[in-house]
Order: C-alpha cells, then sequence, then structure tokens
C-alpha cells in the first residue's frame, strides 16, 4: 500500500535524517516502504495509534559481565559500547508498553553505517524477527516475557566492519515508529577469526589466542646469530584504539562498502600506516636526528601514536620497520584479523624489481656504493596477517605478507601486500599483491658484477644464494619464545658459493653487503 486512510491524527515518522510530524488524512508510507523493503504491514489494524507498540526502552546488553562481549570475546576491549563479531549471534532487550504478539505485531532492528545509508549497498540493514521476512542478517526471538522481548541479531558473515548505528522501528499504518539515534547504542561489528564462515576464520586456538588476544608481544631484531629482543605493547583493547583504528581507514576516505573485505582493509592499512603519500600515521626516519619527535627506539607500544594520531589528526615522528610492524599488528587484531610480526635477517630490498640483489664492484674488488642501488637490511620486520584469498586458487589462503614500511610503491603508493606466503615459497609471484617483491627480500641472489675495462659493460662475477633470507621469525604462541618460519617463506637451499671471480680480487664481505643501518 502507498497511503492509508484514517482518522486525522499528528504522528512523528523517524527517519535515519532526523525526524517528521505530518498531521493528514492520507499519510504516505515512502519512507517505510524505501528503508525497509523486507517489513510489511499486519494483516489486522487497530483503528487507532495507541493500540500498536510503543517502544520504551532498548538494552544493548553491551556490559562486560553481560552475554554479548563474553561469547564474542570481545569484554577485553575498554569502551562502553556493545563491541560484536560478525557471523555469530548477539543480544538485545526490547522493552513495549506492553506484551508483543507476534500475530498482530511488526517490528525490526535496523542498522546503518555510513553517511548515505542503502538497503542495496549493505549499509542500511532492517533485521526483522519474523521468520517468513528475513534480511542478509538472520533475527529471532530468543525470549518474550511480559513487555520485554529478547531479540537475536546474527550478521551476516561477509558485512562491513565498524560503527553501526541501532533503532528499533515498529510498523503501523500512519508510518513507522522508529527510536532516536541514541550514541549508546551504536555496535561495533568486528571480524571473526571463531566463525568458520569468516573469511578471517583461524581453526588452530592457540594461534588465534596468540594472534588476536594477547596485548604484548615480542620483535626480533639484530644478527641472525645474535637474536635480540624487544617487547612491545600492542594494546589493541586499550580506550580509543578501535576509534582510532576506525578513523585511519575514515581518512583513508576508503569505502564504506569495502570494509569487510580484509584483503583490501590490509591492503589499505599498509598504505596508511605510513606517511609518504596519504598523511598517514608514521613518519619514517632513519637519518639519527629525532629533534622533532620521537625517536623509533624509544616507542614501546602502540598506544601512544594511534591516540596521538586520531587526535592531532597530523603524522607522527618518527619509525623504522618494527614501529611500523608493531603499530599495523594493533590496527589488525583490533579489528579482529589474526596477525603477528615477523622478522626477517638479511633482508634484500630489489629495487628494481628483478628478483636480485645486484652488487656492483669496482676495480678492487669492494663494492662500489655510488652505482649500486639495491641493499641488503641486517634485518627487516613486516606483517602477516590470516584470511582466505577468493582471489588466488585454492591453497593460496592463509598467512598473507603485508608490510607498512614505505619502500616501494605498489599501485602509486607505498604499501606492500598482502601477499600470500604460500605463493611466494613456490615461485608463484604473479599474483595480488606485491608478491615479487617480498619474494626478492627472502630468496634473491646476490649477485655481484664488475665492470669490463675494455667496454664498461658489467658482468656477474659470483653469485650468492643463500645470503639473504638467512632467517624469518616471529613469536610462538602462547611462550616467549622465537618460531622460526623460514621454512614457510622458502625450500632449503645450498649454502655454496657460485662463481669463478679470482679470490685474490674478490674482497667483499659480508659486511660490506649489508649497510651500515640496522633495520629497513
Amino acid at each position: 500500500p502507498g497511503t492509508a486512510c484514517c482518522a486525522v491524527a499528528e504522528i512523528t515518522v523517524y527517519d535515519l535524517g532526523g525526524w517528521i510530524t505530518m498531521t493528514s488524512l492520507h499519510l504516505s508510507f515512502f519512507p517505510f516502504i524505501f528503508l525497509s523493503p523486507h517489513l510489511s504491514l499486519p494483516c489486522s489494524l487497530p483503528t487507532i495509534l495507541s493500540e500498536f507498540l510503543d517502544i520504551w526502552d532498548v538494552n544493548m546488553l553491551r556490559k562486560p559481565d553481560e552475554i554479548n562481549k563474553r561469547q564474542h570475546t570481545t569484554h577485553l576491549y575498554a569502551t562502553d559500547n556493545l563491541i560484536v563479531r560478525r557471523g555469530q549471534e548477539f543480544q538485545l532487550k526490547v522493552t513495549f508498553d506492553r506484551p508483543y504478539k507476534p500475530s498482530d505485531d511488526q517490528f525490526a532492528v535496523e542498522f546503518v553505517i555510513g553517511g548515505s545509508p542503502q538497503f542495496s549497498k549493505g549499509t542500511y540493514i532492517p533485521v526483522s524477527v519474523a521468520s517468513d521476512r528475513q534480511s542478509p542478517w538472520a533475527g529471532r526471538v530468543v525470549e518474550s516475557a511480559d513487555n520485554v522481548v529478547t531479540v537475536g541479531i546474527t550478521p551476516a558473515p561477509d558485512c562491513i566492519v565498524g560503527k553501526w548505528r541501532t533503532y528499533v522501528a515498529v510498523v503501523t499504518p500512519y508510518g513507522i515508529r522508529r527510536t532516536r539515534q541514541d550514541e549508546s547504542r551504536d555496535v561495533y561489528i568486528l571480524f571473526n577469526p571463531w566463525a568458520a564462515a569468516d573469511s578471517v576464520f583461524l581453526d588452530d586456538g592457540n594461534e588465534r589466542e596468540e594472534c588476536v588476544l594477547n596485548e604484548v608481544g615480542v620483535i626480533y631484531h639484530g644478527a641472525f646469530d645474535d637474536v635480540s629482543e624487544r617487547p612491545w605493547n600492542f594494546g589493541q583493547f586499550d580506550y580509543g584504539v578501535l576509534d582510532a583504528c576506525l578513523f585511519i581507514m575514515d581518512k583513508a576516505a576508503m569505502p564504506i562498502t569495502n570494509r569487510g573485505d580484509p584483503i583490501k582493509v590490509a591492503r589499505k592499512a599498509s598504505a596508511m600506516l605510513n606517511s609518504r603519500d596519504d598523511d598517514g600515521v608514521l613518519v619514517g626516519s632513519w637519518s639519527g636526528d629525532y629533534t622533532y619527535g620521537v625517536a623509533p627506539t624509544s616507542w614501546t607500544g602502540s598506544t601512544e601514536i594511534l591516540l596521538n594520531y586520531s587526535s592531532s589528526k597530523m603524522p607522527v615522528c618518527y619509525a623504522q620497520c618494527w614501529v611500523y610492524a608493531a603499530v599495523f599488528n594493533t590496527f589488525l587484531r583490533c579489528l579482529g584479523i589474526p596477525a603477528r610480526v615477523v622478522t626477517n635477517f638479511f633482508s634484500s630490498h630489489d629495487n628494481d624489481g628483478n628478483l636480485k640483489t645486484d652488487i656492483i664492484l669496482d676495480e678492487n674488488g669492494r663494492i662500489d656504493k655510488q652505482r649500486t642501488k639495491d641493499s641488503i637490511w641486517n634485518y627487516h620486520c613486516w606483517n602477516e596477517c590470516y584470511m582466505s584469498r577468493p582471489d588466488l586458487p585454492q591453497g593460496f589462503g592463509g598467512w598473507q605478507a603485508v608490510d607498512a614500511t614505505p619502500q616501494e610503491t605498489s599501485d602509486g603508493m607505498y604499501r606492500c601486500g598482502p601477499a600470500s606466503v604460500q605463493a611466494i615459497k613456490h615461485g608463484q609471484i604473479c599474483f595480488p599483491f606485491d608478491a615479487p617483491f617480498v619474494f626478492a627480500e627472502v630468496n634473491s641472489d646476490v649477485v655481484f658484477y664488475s665492470r669490463n675495462p675494455r667496454d664498461g659493460t658489467l658482468e656477474p662475477v659470483k653469485v650468492n644464494s643463500s645470503h639473504v633470507g638467512r632467517m624469518v621469525v616471529t613469536k610462538a604462541p602462547g611462550q616467549d619464545t622465537r618460531r622460526d618460519i623460514t621454512d614457510q617463506y622458502k625450500f632449503p637451499e645450498a649454502k655454496s658459493l657460485k662463481g669463478h671471480f679470482p679470490r685474490h680480487r674478490l674482497k667483499i664481505t659480508y659486511a660490506e653487503i649489508t649497510p651500515p643501518f640496522p633495520a629497513g
């Protein structure tokens, strides 16, 4: 029905943009039909508005000791709002002015995200409790006692991740009775590594505990034969951190509709965590002069960095690879994406994309630093995040390498990944994103060149196939020890040097291959 005839009455039709008061014999149902396509009028209509349900209270059951946060493992977040994980039911209680009658009454719980909500884009979700009128999200009446109805809501396992506004709407022939906007009813919906239908599902309980819920960790640095530890407080549950992570996506102008895809979220964040081309979170510096900021070695946690960025809306100074990786880890874990920091010892930086580390020697057999563009870091840190990869052939999901340290541009921005670790190991570097660059970091040959004195051409004289990617490590789940994951990136390789350069002229050493700075 497009209109309804009734006695003259003044009612309030609440819309998403505010509320409208109308007095008319013919009241338009356009707002209702446009916004709630999954609802319809009751079969038998009372003649006066007061006989329809009136909403007295909506209880989101948002306290840490109540059912929702415990079941969704979100009780650690320091926020008063409800936080749940998609693909899993949560509950809320609606108090009406009288008992709910399923045969006569119709109501829905509506969820809205973004500035221009549309049902077709998944940014406006009306959830009916009627079994014959289901939306993309499931709804049911868990219990109805006196005037209180307990409603179960199950967000779709691929829904948008972010902060949703919540309304309860009752259908009447005069329009919709909808609750006013109330920030205390806003609900954060996160990725769900506990749900098999979610693309970030991780079935290993120990890994999940470590890579989603652990607030502290260890980042490894130093040399492969003398590994040092750097403790870090990720603080993904600290007050304000979740809002700061959502602000990062807002600052990047990331389309709301992309925020349910962990591939797109991780890729966008790898660009936004550095400030090189988008005023992102951290300013990198390897100069040794940190007068106008904090030295990278002075940071011990992510919380201060993220809160500083979200409040000032300005990049934070300064970072090197382990700081980028640590803050990125906080971002991913906070949103529910399993993540860990990994360290690669003797990490190559391939500048020209030829999958080799080219070292040019002078006439004395030493590195020609002016002509050598590639480099090898003592160590370099990046992140791995766990997700399925429906855009790749089967078998290339699981751990994906992502890197926020600004090294090279990818699709015009300083970012890297997500690149399938399995693809890197098997040399399938044609798959997105940035697999060739990560492959070179862990598995490139170091090729030494000398210049032919007759014509000036470069000739390869020696190849070291075992120097790069000597060891890749991460923190072991549930332990304060490191786990060697080198075999996840590469197959075992011979350690012999190949080449025929006269040994009396070859004066290159490993120390010379590696730049004087400690990390990427």
